[in-house]
C-alpha cells in the first residue's frame, strides 16, 4: 500500500513540475537589454492621461476598468507590476505578449504609445 502512495506522490509531484515550466514566470523570459529600457516619458501627467485612454481602449477589457484585474485576468496594481517588473519589462510583455497565458501582443501599436500606456500602469497604486 505504500508502495501506491509513493507512486502517487511521485505522479502528483511531477505534474506540478510540469505545470510550473509550461507557466514559467514571464518575467524570467525578458532579455536583459529589454530589462534595461526606460521609459521616455516616464512621471509626464500628459503621458499618463494618453495611457488612460489606451488602456481604456485596449485593456480594461481584460483587466477591468480600474486595473484590479478580473476573474480571468490578473490586476496591475499587484507589487509585481508596479516595483518588481521594471518598465523594460513591461513594454517587452506588451510589445510580445504571452499567449500561453492570454496575453496578446500589442507589438502593433506606436512604440510611444506602449510607453504611454506603461506610465499610465507605472501610476497605478497598490490596493491596501
Amino acid at each position: 500500500m505504500s508502495r501506491k502512495y509513493l507512486v502517487l506522490a511521485f505522479v502528483l509531484i511531477s505534474a506540478t513540475a510540469l505545470v510550473a515550466a509550461v507557466s514559467a514566470d514571464w518575467l524570467t523570459e525578458v532579455p536583459d537589454r529589454d530589462r534595461r529600457k526606460t521609459n521616455p516619458y516616464r512621471d509626464q501627467p500628459q503621458a499618463i492621461q494618453a495611457g488612460s485612454l489606451l488602456f481604456a481602449d485596449h485593456c480594461a477589457q481584460c483587466h477591468g476598468d480600474t486595473a484590479e484585474g478580473t476573474k480571468k485576468r490578473p490586476s496591475l496594481r499587484t507589487p509585481r507590476v508596479q516595483s518588481q517588473a521594471t518598465e523594460g519589462d513591461l513594454h517587452w510583455l506588451l510589445a510580445n505578449g504571452n499567449l500561453r497565458r492570454g496575453m496578446p501582443s500589442w507589438s502593433k501599436l506606436p512604440d510611444q504609445q506602449l510607453w504611454q500606456l506603461i506610465s499610465y500602469l507605472k501610476s497605478l497604486k497598490v490596493p491596501e
